[in-house]
């Protein structure tokens, strides 16, 4: 069963979280979602309240790296590309061979950590001036083992990407179909 490691900062954009959190466990993905700052209770930019699983701090160290890291967008990515730890798990899942999935301004802390050059990926428009490759055309983007995708309105697409590259196309394709995608 794949493992996919979801990192929830204040200000996250809810549904760029929880759809893919949602397509990836009804596909069978155990997935693990890490609260940025101290407490397991993160607020999403519309006031939503999700629950985490741990604080990323208390991660136990065997098990910091994942088949899948998932980073969403919005305002709290400022938080995501502000953290050293989160920078570094970057590059830990990287360096492993793991998917790397950012949505919206997400693909940022991928910038940031080096990974961007020479890749096809899209982000959010809102990031079109510090990411200038962006494939503004394209919903969701799978490049080997990086996937990225536009914003809250393609986040089951993206889920479904996911899917796709953990498990089976056919398995996207089957949960694609349960929820009448």
């Amino acid at each position: 069963m794949p493992t996919v490691l979801v990192i929830l900062p204040e200000g996250f954009e809810e549904l760029e979280a929880v759809a893919p959190i949602d397509v990836l466990r009804r596909a069978g993905c155990s997935v693990t979602v890490a609260a940025l700052g101290p407490g397991i209770h993160v607020t999403g930019r519309n006031q939503l309240v999700m629950h985490a699983d741990i604080p990323l701090a208390s991660l136990p160290a065997d098990v910091c790296v994942h088949d899948c890291l998932l980073l969403p967008g919005g305002p709290g990515v400022a938080l995501l590309r502000a953290s050293p730890e989160v920078l570094a798990l970057v590059k830990r899942h990287h360096a492993a061979g793991s998917l790397l999935a950012a949505i919206c301004a997400a693909p940022t802390v991928l910038h940031d950590a080096g990974l961007l050059v020479g890749r096809r990926y899209t982000a959010h428009p809102s990031v079109s001036g510090e990411l200038r490759e962006i494939l503004s055309d394209q919903r969701v983007v799978r490049d080997d083992l990086l996937v990225t995708s536009r914003g809250a309105g393609t986040a089951i697409e993206f889920g479904l990407e996911l899917v796709s590259a953990l498990l089976s196309p056919e398995k996207a394709a089957e949960i694609a179909a349960s929820i009448r995608f």
